[in-house]
């Protein structure tokens, strides 16, 4: 069927630590995969943005504010947080840090690697571009990430992250202002997005 790749799964602990802005820095460059219908895609991650709830006012779990919504985000780090956003785009998030601290990545953009054609097909293109995986609702379309994957575990099958010892030079790597959040105030410019150039 598909590879084993148990043995280069992130372990849980990866995930359960308290600085969600350095694990959004420490994403870049592993690789995330998805089986969906028994098809595997899936690439490098590019681009990612930490949100440290409860004092992030950019963060959905701003103010230790628990929802039905943001519930998933209090558990343990590992699974994973999926919310529609402008009513039309799934948003895949990384929750981490250890179970009731509401921490979590948001994952923006991926470079493809596995199952190219059925990600071109999800996305309606014929050709690949630089659209086609940048963006994180591009992201949720091209691996079929949906609502229905809120709570899953990051430890497989149906989703996981991958440490594929990809070497970034530092210059590669952009450290900026998260985007869209302006009403965050002043935590709209802490530099918690990075991004490969």
């Amino acid at each position: 069927m598909f590879p084993n790749h148990e043995k280069k799964i992130l372990p849980e602990s990866f995930y359960r630590r308290n600085d969600v802005v350095q694990i959004a820095r420490e994403l870049i460059g592993k690789a995330l995969y998805s089986t969906i219908g028994e098809v595997l895609t899936g690439g490098i991650i590019t681009e990612t943005e930490a949100y440290q709830g409860p004092e992030d006012r950019a963060c959905h779990a701003f103010n230790n504010r628990c929802t039905p919504r943001t519930e998933v985000m209090f558990r343990n780090g590992g699974i994973v947080y999926v919310y529609l956003c402008y009513g039309m785009h799934n948003m895949l998030n990384v929750v981490t840090a250890p179970s009731g601290t509401p921490h979590a990545v948001l994952i923006r953009a991926i470079a493809p690697t596995h199952g190219l054609e059925t990600i071109l097909q999800r996305r309606k293109k014929i050709r690949f571009d630089r659209t086609l995986t940048n963006g994180p609702g591009s992201v949720c379309q091209a691996l079929g990430i949906t609502r229905n994957h809120n709570g899953h575990s990051f430890q497989g099958p149906t989703l996981w992250i991958e440490d594929i010892a990809f070497k970034l030079d530092p210059s590669q790597l952009k450290v900026t202002p998260r985007i869209g959040i302006d009403y965050a105030g002043q935590d709209a410019a802490l530099p918690w997005r990075f991004v490969v150039i």
